[in-house]
């Protein structure tokens, strides 16, 4: 499913400048990462990484240079998301906008459907 649309999961332009800045520096044809998994205190959290490549089953999200990678299982969970790179008193953080989401955490990296 490499190269298909992502469910509709959308990249801000800060995301977008920071996940290039961020590959700037890997090997070519690395991605960022996304991906959903069990456990943080609401009960699934959000899991960012930088990987060698895509897998032939990962939905790839591109804009402006950056390459996110979402596996499949992760995908239905980020469905109508949005991934933002937020820089203020808190820190530096990618934040994700999930409307499918009942509920998230303090720190915004755990949620509940």
């Amino acid at each position: 499913m490499t190269g298909s649309p992502a469910g509709d999961v959308a990249l801000t332009d800060q995301a977008a400048k920071r996940i290039v800045a961020l590959l700037s520096s890997e090997a070519p044809g690395s991605v960022f990462r996304v991906a959903v998994e069990g456990g943080g205190c609401s009960g699934f959290q959000y899991k960012f990484a930088i990987d060698a490549g895509a897998t032939p089953d990962d939905a790839l999200v591109e804009r402006a240079g950056a390459r996110v990678a979402i596996d499949p299982a992760s995908l239905g969970f980020l469905a109508g998301a949005s991934i933002d790179f937020v820089d203020d008193l808190m820190g530096q953080s990618f934040r994700v906008e999930n409307p499918n989401a009942v509920s998230s955490c303090g720190c915004g990296t755990s949620f509940s459907l």
